[in-house]
């Protein structure tokens, strides 16, 4: 979700509001040549089955899968897409009804119906896979599907949060004749019914993404096709960029190619600096002897310098954040500034030895080491360095491809270990619901009776958002209690384009999810 407020400048460029205004990634230039636009990101898909992901693969989903719900240009709030119409149908929201466009079809011809999506969300629950997204329906009891075009869903609770989860790319609807009730699918084909079609998929490497006519939703396709190119660091997605073999990148740009773009950059580049809501933390593990104790995880919260994380790695790319819930969603709290203040080896030590640990407390860390971006490892590094200049830690460093790492984390193998976080939907709820419970996001159950049981329900009967400040800032100060999670940074959004490509600025939905089919080539200037 972008900062509006901000301006696009070309890279390296002056030049007046009202210049750029009819150029770049703010013009409204149409569509233009059959030219497939190439999009390079350095976030790649872990699996093509919604069932088995809750991770960056969204990215991918979106554009060929369909959601009851999504996010139109604009759009704060979930709207129909694969529905027509949507809507709790009782004051305490527990019943939601929604009915289906007319003639819904995926891409192969096969009819979507109301059966399918009982079909798909149910087996989402069946399968229930690691690193899944099981973990987001915990408030839903059966999904009833009624004739063909009604699907109603009754829950277990009240959920005024219910609609956000229907419009995250985890319940995108499958085909019953392509997906297993009980497995994920491995074959490495996609049956969507979503803006495009998968026409080909390299792992690691590619995904070709042509239109489907038979969609039926909102978008309207500003391109007849799309290529996202995966790379593994930034500088080579960069280079690219320059070469002209990609036209676009939207996940990934390191701090220093963001820099080199601001400041020795190329004319014929575009560059938006605008607000984000993904988070980077750290997760302590408490089945670790010495990560399960309280004084130790307050010691480090209390020794982390996130300033300096955030200037001398990210070169002020990102912003120090102090709580599990970013700033810019309502009820966001700087809990842990509030408690621990500025970085102290004295108040940490105070800590340790009012626990009774005297000795140097030994912690391995462990961080992905093809994710979340080329300064992860330096980032690690400066954490490192941080802890074991107190005198207070002895710091072991581990690192792994995402694949491992997330089977790593779900066996419960690293004491400590690094986490990102992009929102599924801009809601406080977000960066708390995933992260406590024993089913959660991160495989290390974080019991929470008065998060989970109390303050989570009661904000979840309140369909005023606004009136749940109050139970999502005890629920972070819980957080910042238990000190169970620790949170680093919170990242801004960087959108790099040639200067011919238009629609990025209005193609990040609001979880910051690129809907590929807003970008165009411009005809004219």
């Amino acid at each position: 979700m972008f900062n509006r407020n901000r301006f696009l400048r070309p890279v390296a460029a002056i030049a007046s509001l009202s210049l750029m205004a009819g150029c770049g990634l703010l013009s409204d230039g149409s569509s233009g040549g059959k030219r497939p636009i190439v999009v390079g990101t350095t976030s790649a898909p872990s699996t093509l089955d919604p069932a088995g992901a809750w991770d960056g693969s969204w990215e991918l989903y979106r554009n060929i899968y369909q959601t009851l719900l999504a996010y139109p240009n604009g759009a704060t709030t979930p709207q129909p897409d694969a529905a027509q119409s949507c809507s709790f149908t009782d004051s305490t929201s527990r019943t939601f009804r929604c009915e289906l466009r007319a003639g819904l079809k995926f891409g192969d011809g096969d009819p979507l119906t109301a059966s399918t999506v009982k079909y798909s969300i149910d087996r989402i629950r069946t399968i229930d896979a690691p690193g899944g997204p099981a973990g987001l329906l915990g408030s839903l009891d059966r999904v009833q599907a009624v004739g063909d075009r009604e699907v109603v869903f009754h829950l277990n609770q009240p959920d005024a949060t219910f609609p956000f989860v229907l419009a995250t790319p985890a319940m995108s609807i499958v085909d019953p004749n392509d997906y297993p009730a009980r497995s994920l699918r491995k074959d490495g084909e996609v049956h969507g019914s979503g803006p495009y079609r998968l026409q080909s998929y390299e792992e690691g490497k590619q995904a070709v993404l042509v239109g489907n006519g038979n969609y039926r939703g909102f978008a309207q396709r500003q391109n007849d096709a799309v290529t996202i190119r995966y790379f593994q660091d930034s500088a080579d997605m960069v280079k690219a960029l320059r070469a002209k073999q990609i036209d676009v990148t939207y996940r990934g740009l390191a701090a220093d190619d963001i820099l080199a773009l601001q400041q020795h950059g190329d004319s014929n580049l575009q560059l938006v600096d605008g607000a984000g809501t993904d988070i980077s933390y750290l997760v302590f593990n408490p089945k670790d002897p010495w990560a399960k104790e309280p004084a130790v995880r307050k010691a480090v919260a209390q020794i982390v310098d996130r300033g300096a994380i955030a200037h001398k790695v990210y070169k002020d790319t990102v912003d120090p954040l102090y709580s599990m819930v970013p700033k810019g969603l309502t009820g966001h709290t700087t809990g842990f500034f509030d408690d621990f203040g500025d970085p102290s080896v004295p108040k940490a030590r105070k800590i340790l030895s009012d626990a009774g640990i005297h000795q140097r407390v030994p912690l391995t860390l462990w961080y992905t080491t093809d994710r979340y971006g080329s300064e992860t490892a330096q980032m690690f590094q400066e954490l490192k360095r941080q802890l074991e200049a107190s005198g207070l830690f002895s710091i072991t460093l581990e690192g792994r491809p995402w694949k491992t790492y997330v089977v790593g984390y779900q066996k419960g193998e690293y004491p400590v270990f690094g986490r990102g976080w992009f929102p599924d939907f801009p809601d406080a709820d977000n960066f708390i619901a995933p992260f406590v419970g024993d089913h959660n996001a991160l495989g290390t159950p974080y019991p929470s009776k008065e998060i989970t049981g109390q303050l989570l329900p009661h904000s979840r009967a309140e369909s005023d958002r606004a009136r749940t400040v109050k139970d999502m800032e005890q629920a972070q100060q819980i957080l910042v209690n238990d000190a169970r999670l620790i949170p680093l940074w919170q990242g801004r959004q960087f959108v790099a384009a040639s200067e011919d490509v238009s629609g990025g600025e209005q193609a990040l939905d609001p979880s910051t999810i690129m809907m590929m089919w807003m970008l165009h080539r411009k005809t004219s200037w």
